[in-house]
């Protein structure tokens, strides 16, 4: 059985210099633990919001670390320094824009400016990346709306096997026929 990495991406100018914490990186590992009952690892990187080394960093954990799912937070608002989106979308065969299209809607429940909200998502070989907020309770309100179909869509792509813990998240996965 191979072993199930998931990448985690802050795209952050001040918490990738030390000035705060990067509460948002950490509310995504714990939401993967919350939600996760398979084994896996994390692998977490906190870099400035420079468009190139999001580029690298997504290539790296996706290539190199052998990332099934890449998380990443910030950089996703119309801001002139917010490019996770075209990083994104620039290593990626194939964009996956339902994860988007839901993020947004379950975060305009909340509040109206999530309408100004870029996040995507996408493949890159055997790897689904996601872009999610910067805010650590919309980084859970996104993750509980889309991670349900996380797992099958891993499946898809020749990724490994991931497990939800019922009881916080039901992954989703077409009945055998």
């Amino acid at each position: 059985m191979s072993e199930i990495k998931i990448g985690v991406i802050t795209a952050s100018d001040r918490a990738s210099k030390g000035i705060y914490e990067d509460i948002s990186g950490v509310a995504i590992q714990d939401t993967m633990k919350d939600y996760l009952v398979s084994k896996f690892e994390i692998v977490y990187r906190c870099i400035p919001d420079e468009q190139d080394v999001l580029e690298e960093t997504m290539k790296e954990l996706c290539d190199e670390e052998g990332c099934c799912l890449v998380v990443t937070t910030g950089g996703t608002g119309p801001a002139l320094r917010d490019v996770t989106p075209e990083a994104t979308e620039n290593v990626c065969e194939k964009m996956m824009p339902g994860f988007g299209e839901l993020m947004r809607q379950v975060s305009l429940q909340y509040v109206p400016t999530a309408i100004l909200s870029r996040q995507t998502a996408g493949i890159r070989g055997k790897s689904l990346i996601i872009n999610l907020p910067g805010k650590p309770k919309s980084i859970r309100e996104c993750l509980d709306a889309v991670f349900p179909a996380v797992p099958y869509c891993i499946d898809l792509i020749e990724g490994p096997f991931i497990e939800t813990n019922e009881d916080v998240i039901k992954a989703f996965r077409p009945k055998a026929k």
